[in-house]
């Protein structure tokens, strides 16, 4: 049930549903979950930023996720094709910085519950 946070400093503009569904796609795929069934994904456009210390276009991205994000091999494999989309939709070049963060089942709740339950 992976969680995915884009921040950007680029205009509201720059993303369409499309985009969104697109990202959502190329996302799941990258970390081998359904994304019917498991992805939530949020977008933060517009947003005062600096990252390098520089003010041009950026994107942030947080992707937090259960056991598929625990190792340096996976997340290389993750930020290589996550970055590919990006850079390739977006034309931004050095300027995307992916965070990987592993959950713990216990950390995660649904229907009432957490996910080591489910």
């Amino acid at each position: 049930m992976p969680f995915v946070v884009l921040e950007s400093n680029l205009p509201a503009s720059s993303f369409s549903e499309d985009f969104l569904k697109r990202f959502c796609s190329v996302t799941a795929a990258a970390l081998g979950k359904p994304e019917d069934q498991r992805m939530n994904m949020v977008m933060h456009p517009g947003l005062p930023m600096l990252v390098g210390g520089s003010c041009a276009p950026c994107v942030l991205v947080s992707v937090s996720a259960i056991s598929v994000t625990d190792t340096a091999e996976k997340n290389k494999e993750h930020s290589a094709k996550i970055f590919g989309f990006l850079t390739k939709e977006l034309s931004l070049a050095e300027d995307i910085v992916i965070q990987f963060l592993e959950l713990q089942p216990h950390q995660v709740g649904k229907k009432g519950t957490v996910m080591s339950f489910l």
